[in-house]
C-alpha cells in the first residue's frame, strides 16, 4: 500500500467515525471505570492513528508463517498496552481527561505527517518543530491537515469530556489502576518473551518503524528533548576551545572577502554539476573556475542540527547539538581575528550560530518584488549587497543562510520565470502531486539557487580590483522526494536515505585571491572527487582566510595541500 493511499484517514474512515462521534456527543459515552477510558483511547489510537506504523511493520516483518503472525498479534498487544500506560500513569481523573485530550491531538497531528510525508517523530524532528517559525507552519497548512486534525484530534478530545465515569473512592480507582498497570506490564512481558527473536530483529533492523507510532513516539521524543534541555545550565560560561587566534599571512592592501553560502535542502542527486542529467545548473556549468565536490555529505538531516554542526570545530561523531551553544564557533574565531562578520538570514534563523555577530533577517514583507509569499526569494539578500561592497574596507565574511529548496512548497522558492521544468507541483500536499510534478518543482528551485550563486560570484568578480574574494557553498542537508514513500527530511541520520545526507558543495576563488595565496586550482580540482563533509567546513574556512587557532586541523582543510608557502606565511 503506498503512502498516498494511507495518508488520508478522513477519506477512508471519516464518514463512519464522524457519525459515531456525533451520536456519542449527543447521548454521551458511559464507561465503567477509568481503565475503560484508558483502553478505549489506546485501542482507538492503535486502529485509527497508526496506519503508517502497521504498514511499515507488515512490510518489515510479515512472512507467510505462523511465527510472523504470532509476532504481529503480540505487537498489537504491546502497542495497545504500552500506549495505554501513557494514560494509566496519570493519577487524577481531571488529569486523565486533560492527558487523553492532548494525546488525541498529538496523535492526529503526528499520524498525518507520518502517513503523508513519511516523517519520523524522533528527538531531531521534535527539535525542528520547537524551533520552527510561523512562516514554516503556514507552509505546511493544508485542507487535509486541518480536516484530519479536526476529525481525529479535536472531536475525540472534546468527546473525552463527555465521557461519564461512575463515582468511586480514590482507593477503588487506585486499586483498578494498579491492577491494570500490573496486567499490562505482564502481557507485554509475555508477548516480548514469546517472540523474543522477532523483536530482536524488529528493534535492531527496523528502527524507523517505532518512530511512526502515535502518540507514543512524539511524547517519548519530546520528554527526552525537554529532559536534555533541563540539564543545560543557561548561565554556564561560554567555552572557547579555539584559544588564541593568529593571522598567518602577511598583510595586504586589498581586503579579503569570503561569501559563505549555507544552502537549504539542496540534495546532490539533483545538481547537474554532480552528473544529474537535467540542466539544473545552467549558469554555474559555464564557469571553469569553479570546483564542485561531488562526494560531500552533511552533518545532519535537519537545519536544527546541521547548521550548528557546520560551524562547530567538532566532527559529526563528537558533535552534540544540545551542547552546541556552550561553545564558541567559527564566527567567534573570525571575529577574534578582526574580520567583519555578517549573517544574512532568509530562513528560519541561525540556530544560535550568529548570536554574537551582526545579524540581518529578511521578513516576508521586507521587499514587495522579492517577497510575494510568506518567504522571500533568496535574491532579497543581494539587494543592498553591491552598495555594501562598494564601501568595504575591512577583511569581511558574509554568511548567506538561504531558503533554497525548503519544502514542501518548492514552487514558492523561485520566481515564475525560473519554472523551467513543467508541470510543477504547486501544492504543499506533495502526496497529491505526481512524482514528476514534485521533482519538477524541486528542480526548478535548484535552477534558481544556481542563479543566485552565479549572481553572488558576479558581484565578487565585479569588485576584483578592490578586494580578493572566495565563495564557499554547502547545503545543510538533502531531501526525499517520494522515494520509498518518504518526503522532506529529518530522518535519524543512522538510517536516513542517502538523498537526505548527500549534499552539494562548491568552491570559487577570484584571480587575485589565487595569486595572493598561490593556490593551485588544478590541485583543488584534482581533489574534487574526494569524500568531504561538513566536518571540513570549519577548517577549510580558517585555512582559506589564513587564520589559525588551537583546534585548526590541516588534515580537514580541503585546500591545505594546494597552497604554496608564501613569505610571511606559515602553517
Amino acid at each position: 500500500m503506498s503512502s498516498s493511499r494511507i495518508a488520508l484517514v478522513p477519506a477512508r474512515f471519516g464518514a463512519a467515525f464522524y457519525s459515531w462521534l456525533r451520536s456519542r456527543w449527543v447521548t454521551g459515552l458511559a464507561l465503567r471505570s477509568d481503565v475503560a477510558l484508558v483502553m478505549f483511547a489506546s485501542i482507538a489510537w492503535a486502529v485509527l492513528y497508526n496506519l503508517q506504523f502497521w504498514h511499515q511493520a507488515l512490510a518489515a516483518m510479515w512472512h507467510p508463517t505462523a511465527g510472523a503472525l504470532l509476532f504481529l498479534v503480540s505487537l498489537c498487544v504491546v502497542v495497545v498496552c504500552l500506549q495505554a500506560l501513557l494514560l494509566a500513569l496519570v493519577p487524577t481523573r481531571l488529569g486523565l481527561r486533560i492527558a487523553a485530550s492532548a494525546l488525541f491531538l498529538v496523535a492526529a497531528i503526528s499520524s498525518y505527517f507520518a502517513s503523508a510525508y513519511g516523517a519520523v517523530m524522533n528527538q531531531e524532528m521534535l527539535r525542528n518543530v520547537m524551533q520552527t517559525d510561523p512562516a514554516e507552519v503556514g507552509g505546511l497548512m493544508s485542507f487535509d491537515l486541518v480536516a484530519h486534525v479536526a476529525l481525529l484530534g479535536v472531536l475525540p478530545a472534546l468527546l473525552v469530556w463527555r465521557v461519564t465515569l461512575p463515582s468511586s473512592t480514590w482507593r477503588v480507582r487506585l486499586r483498578q489502576r494498579l491492577t491494570f498497570i500490573g496486567c499490562a506490564l505482564a502481557l507485554c512481558a509475555v508477548a516480548l518473551f514469546a517472540c523474543s527473536a522477532n523483536y530482536a530483529v524488529f528493534f535492531r533492523e527496523h528502527k524507523p518503524v517505532r518512530y511512526a507510532l502515535s502518540p507514543a513516539a512524539p511524547v517519548v521524543s519530546l520528554v527526552g528533548l525537554l529532559s536534555a534541555e533541563q540539564r543545560r545550565d543557561p548561565h554556564a560560561p561560554l567555552i572557547d576551545p579555539a584559544g588564541n587566534v593568529q593571522r598567518t599571512a602577511a598583510t595586504s592592501a586589498k581586503p579579503l572577502v569570503l561569501f559563505l553560502v549555507v544552502g537549504e535542502t539542496a540534495r546532490a542527486a539533483d545538481f547537474q554539476l554532480g552528473g544529474y542529467a537535467r540542466p539544473t545548473n545552467p549558469q554555474l556549468m559555464t564557469r571553469p573556475d569553479l570546483v564542485y565536490f561531488d562526494h560531500a555529505t552533511s552533518c545532519g538531516t535537519s537545519t536544527a542540527v546541521s547548521v550548528p554542526c557546520m560551524f562547530s570545530h567538532l566532527p559529526r561523531e563528537h558533535f552534540n547539538v544540545d551542547q552546541a551553544d556552550r561553545y564558541t564557533n567559527l564566527l567567534d574565531t573570525l571575529t577574534k581575528a578582526d574580520f567583519a562578520v555578517e549573517w544574512r538570514d532568509n530562513n528560519a534563523g541561525c540556530k544560535g550560530v550568529c548570536a554574537r555577530v551582526m545579524h540581518v533577517a529578511y521578513p516576508g514583507d521586507s521587499d514587495p518584488v522579492h517577497c510575494p509569499n510568506s518567504y522571500c526569494y533568496d535574491e532579497v539578500m543581494l539587494t543592498d549587497l553591491a552598495a555594501r561592497l562598494e564601501t568595504l574596507q575591512q577583511d569581511t565574511v558574509v554568511i548567506f543562510h538561504a531558503i533554497g529548496s525548503h519544502g514542501p512548497a518548492y514552487a514558492e522558492r523561485y520566481p515564475p520565470q525560473f519554472e523551467v521544468f513543467k508541470p510543477a507541483c504547486r501544492s504543499n500536499e506533495l502526496q497529491h502531486c505526481t512524482r514528476e510534478e514534485v521533482v519538477n518543482a524541486y528542480d526548478n528551485s535548484i535552477v534558481y539557487a544556481d542563479h543566485v550563486l552565479a549572481k553572488q560570484i558576479d558581484l565578487l568578480q565585479a569588485n576584483a580590483s578592490r578586494f580578493d574574494s572566495v565563495l564557499l557553498y554547502a547545503s545543510d542537508h538533502g531531501e526525499s522526494l517520494g522515494e520509498q514513500g518518504i518526503y522532506l527530511h529529518g530522518m535519524p541520520y543512522s538510517f536516513a536515505p542517502r538523498v537526505q545526507k548527500e549534499v552539494p558543495m562548491l568552491f570559487w576563488a577570484s584571480r587575485g585571491y589565487i595569486e595572493r595565496t598561490s593556490l593551485s586550482m588544478s590541485c583543488v580540482k584534482a581533489h574534487s572527487h574526494d569524500a568531504v563533509s561538513h566536518d571540513n567546513l570549519y577548517h577549510t574556512v580558517l585555512g582559506a582566510l589564513a587564520v589559525r587557532n588551537a583546534v585548526y586541523d590541516p588534515h580537514l582543510d580541503i585546500l591545505a595541500g594546494c597552497r604554496a608557502s608564501l613569505p610571511g606565511q606559515h602553517e
